[in-house]
C-alpha cells in the first residue's frame, strides 16, 4: 500500500554508505572523482550544434547519468538507471566549486538504490524516485560526502521491469508529479492497479495522491510552460507496429483528467490493432506534436534562460535517447520543438547531434536542464557524462 505520511527508513540497508570526496586530480573534464563509473572521455568533439553554440564536457565518470535537477546553489543532482540494476546504482551530486563550468567533484549522495532514475530538488531536499517508492534526503547539500538516512515519502507504487522507472518533477503548484509507465508494450490497465499508464501528483510529504492524466504509455519527461504553467510531457509510442509507426509524442495537458489514449489509440489517430475497436481515437486528447517514431523521447525542458538567442526563449528541448529495435537507428540527439505565440507546437528540428554515426552510437542523451547562466546541460547514460551547451555570438 502507498504510504500517505512520511516515515523514516529503518536501517542503513536501504541506502549504502555515501562515499567521501577524494581529491584524485584531473581526469578528463572532472576533478576529484568519487563515482565508481569508468572515466572514459566522451567524444564531445563529434557533437554538433547550430552556429554560435559550444558543447563541452561538464562532468565525466557519472555512471548511467539520467534525470537532472539543479539546486539554486548550482549543485546538479543526477539520477541513474540500468535494466536489471536493482541495488547497483547511485545518485550523484555534481559540484563546480570554482564556477568555471567544469565539475570539481562527483559525489555519490546514496548508493544501492533500485533504479533511481528520477530526481527533484525542492526546498533544500533531494527527492529520489526508485521503482516502487520515492524517498527524500533533507538538507542534502549540507551532508554531501556523508551517510544520510532518507525519509520515505511514498511507497507501494507500481513498478515492473518494463517502464517501471519513475520521473519526478515539482510543478508550479508545489505538488510532486510522478510518471507511472505501463507494465507492457501494449495492454489495458488492470482494475486492481489503476495507477499504471498515468501521471500522478501528491503533496511533498506524499499525502493527497491523485491521478492527473491517463492513457500515458511511458513518459520520461515532465516540464511546465513558463507562461501558461501547463504541464507538457514526452511519451514513448508502442513497439512492434513497424519502423515508422507510431511516432513518439510531445503532449500538452490543458486540464486535469485528460486521457491521451493508451492502449486504444496512439499519437491521436492510430487505432491499436488489438484494443482500438474498444474506444475510438476521437474520444482522446491528441498530442501537441508528433515526434520521430522510436526516437525514445525522454527528458525535456523549456528554455527560460537569457544566454541563447531570443528565438529559443520558451521553446522546448527534448533528449531523444535513440531507438533500440528499429531496422535503421534513429534519435540519439537533442531536438528542438518550436512553439508559436499561442503555445502551439509548430516546428520540430535537430539541435544537438553526433552521438549516432551510421548504425553505431557512442552515447545516448537522456535529459536536459538549465543552469542559472542560461547554458543547457545534457546527460548521457551511455558515455557516463553530462555536457554543457553554451552560446556566444
Amino acid at each position: 500500500m502507498m504510504n500517505r505520511v512520511t516515515r523514516r527508513v529503518s536501517g542503513l540497508a536501504a541506502v549504502a554508505a555515501v562515499l567521501a570526496v577524494a581529491a584524485t586530480g584531473v581526469v578528463g573534464a572532472t576533478r576529484a572523482q568519487t563515482s565508481d563509473a569508468p572515466v572514459v572521455v566522451p567524444l564531445v568533439g563529434k557533437l554538433s550544434a547550430p552556429a554560435g553554440f559550444t558543447v563541452e564536457v561538464y562532468a565525466a565518470g557519472v555512471r548511467a547519468a539520467r534525470q537532472l535537477t539543479v539546486a539554486p546553489s548550482g549543485t546538479v543532482f543526477v539520477g541513474a538507471m540500468g535494466l536489471g540494476s536493482k541495488g547497483t546504482f547511485a545518485v550523484n551530486a555534481l559540484v563546480d566549486r570554482d564556477k568555471d563550468h567544469k565539475v570539481d567533484a562527483v559525489i555519490p549522495v546514496a548508493a544501492g538504490l533500485d533504479t533511481p532514475n528520477g530526481v527533484a530538488f525542492y526546498k533544500g531536499a533531494l527527492y529520489v524516485a526508485e521503482m516502487h517508492r520515492i524517498i527524500r534526503f533533507d538538507d542534502v547539500e549540507a551532508h554531501l560526502g556523508q551517510p544520510q538516512m532518507p525519509t520515505v515519502v511514498i511507497d507501494g507504487l507500481p513498478g515492473t521491469a518494463m517502464h517501471g522507472w519513475k520521473t519526478i518533477r515539482f510543478g508550479p503548484d508545489g505538488k510532486l508529479y510522478v510518471t507511472i509507465g505501463a507494465p507492457c508494450n501494449v495492454c489495458e490497465v488492470k482494475p486492481d492497479e489503476p495507477r499504471t499508464a498515468s501521471i500522478a501528483r501528491m503533496n511533498p510529504d506524499g499525502s493527497q495522491f491523485e491521478m492527473v492524466v491517463r492513457g500515458v504509455r511511458n513518459s520520461v519527461g515532465l516540464a511546465w510552460h513558463p507562461a501558461t504553467k501547463e504541464l507538457w510531457y514526452t511519451n514513448n509510442g508502442r513497439d512492434m507496429l513497424g519502423d515508422d509507426v507510431p511516432p513518439d509524442t510531445l503532449n500538452r495537458v490543458t486540464r486535469a483528467g485528460q486521457d491521451f489514449g493508451f492502449p486504444y489509440c496512439h499519437a491521436g489517430e492510430i487505432a491499436d490493432p488489438e484494443f482500438g475497436q474498444k474506444q475510438p481515437c476521437a474520444s482522446f486528447t491528441p498530442p501537441a506534436r508528433k515526434l520521430g517514431a522510436h526516437v525514445a523521447a525522454l527528458g525535456l525542458a523549456f528554455y527560460t534562460g537569457k544566454m541563447f538567442p531570443e528565438a529559443y526563449r520558451n521553446q522546448v528541448f527534448i533528449a531523444e535517447h535513440g531507438s533500440w529495435n528499429r531496422s535503421k537507428k534513429t534519435g540519439y540527439r537533442v531536438s528542438l520543438v518550436r512553439l508559436d505565440a499561442k503555445g502551439n507546437a509548430v516546428g520540430y528540428e535537430p539541435f544537438l547531434q553526433g552521438w549516432l554515426e551510421g548504425e553505431k552510437n557512442w552515447g545516448r542523451p537522456a535529459d536536459v536542464a538549465l543552469l542559472a547562466d542560461g547554458s543547457l546541460l545534457v546527460s548521457d547514460d551511455q558515455a557516463n557524462a553530462v555536457y554543457r551547451v553554451s552560446y556566444r555570438k
